[in-house]
């Protein structure tokens, strides 16, 4: 069983950054899912697929996987890109749309 170690990207319906300081430790599916015919519900005989484990730091994730011969693959976060921009850039004289009303 293959476990994914990673840190939750940052939710794009907010612009808060809850849940996204913790590594989270979850197991990669083992079957497909497939759909139920009568209701339409995908349906899964993996339970492990339930299990995710928050961790403070990624060395305890590490830890945990590897003191209970967990083999896991390890996600770095990508670096985010900032763009820093003042309102009033929005209105400068050298903008490459040209405001106008």
């Amino acid at each position: 069983m293959l476990a994914r170690i990673y840190r939750p990207a940052k939710n794009a319906m907010q612009s808060g950054r809850a849940k996204t300081k913790d590594w989270v430790l979850e197991f990669a599916p083992k079957a497909p899912r497939r759909p139920d015919p009568l209701m339409g519900w995908t349906l899964t005989a993996d339970t492990d697929g339930q299990v995710r484990l928050s961790f403070d730091t990624k060395e305890e994730a590490i830890a945990y996987a590897q003191n209970r011969g967990i083999a896991f693959q390890l996600i770095e976060p990508k670096a985010q890109k900032r763009i820093i921009k003042a309102y009033a850039d929005n209105f400068a004289f050298n903008r490459k749309i040209p405001w106008t009303h």
